[in-house]
């Protein structure tokens, strides 16, 4: 499974590419606003440090608009891939870039349907917002698997990119599910990192080291 961060703070994007487990990157206006910078600079600045696919979305919602930004945001850089939202005139827009050779993120999928289209007009990624259909009371990750499914008996490129990952449990799911990609905040990223029985087994470790005497810590004081 491929791990992509969900933001555009080029911190946290600094930071998750120093462990070497990043694969790319997923922004939208709302999180291009939370930086207050120029966007083009920020695009560009994400893709210098990522060596892989960073999704910049269009805020067109016409055909002919969505396909012009589209073509510009892909000169920005060549990791960028378009971000369009599944609406009606998306999807003659996501088929023109992908004839084009664009790679275009389909993004706000709710249904296996829309997903089972955007595949269809060539996307190369499908985003199923998981989280905003919790928050509904709706099961996210039954849509995933559905997706998942779906693409399964076809002969499909797309990779299914699980979007609104609120906790780890959603990667889990996701990973358990043959998802391609999941994206999530920089917090969700950390939080897979830890578990509560490897901190209380460094820390028993760690104690036990410390009763030996300094002499004999080293490699030199091993006795045969």
């Amino acid at each position: 499974m491929k791990f992509f961060l969900d933001t555009a703070n080029l911190d946290e994007i600094r930071e998750a590419a120093s462990w070497g487990i990043l694969d790319g990157v997923t922004t939208n206006p709302s999180l291009v606003q939370k930086e207050g910078k120029t966007f083009q600079w920020l695009i560009e600045e994400i893709c210098r440090m990522v060596n892989g696919p960073v999704s910049a979305e269009v805020v067109s919602t016409d055909t002919a608009g969505m396909i012009q930004e589209g073509q510009d945001l892909a000169h920005i850089h060549p990791h960028v891939t378009v971000k369009i939202p599944f609406i009606k005139a998306g999807i003659p827009a996501v088929r023109r870039l992908s004839e084009k050779g664009i790679p275009v993120n389909v993004t706000l999928i709710f249904s296996p349907l829309q997903a089972l289209m955007a595949a269809k007009v060539g996307a190369s990624f499908v985003s199923p917002f998981v989280g905003r259909l919790d928050d509904i009371a709706h099961d996210g990750m039954a849509l995933v698997g559905q997706i998942v499914e779906i693409f399964g008996n076809y002969d499909f490129n797309t990779e299914v990119l699980v979007a609104s990952c609120r906790n780890p449990l959603h990667i889990l799911e996701a990973a358990r599910m043959g998802a391609g990609v999941a994206t999530m905040p920089f917090k969700v990223l950390e939080q897979m990192i830890h578990h509560p029985l490897t901190d209380l087994g460094l820390k028993k470790f760690l104690e036990d080291w410390e009763k030996i005497p300094k002499e004999l810590r080293t490699a030199s004081a091993v006795k045969v």
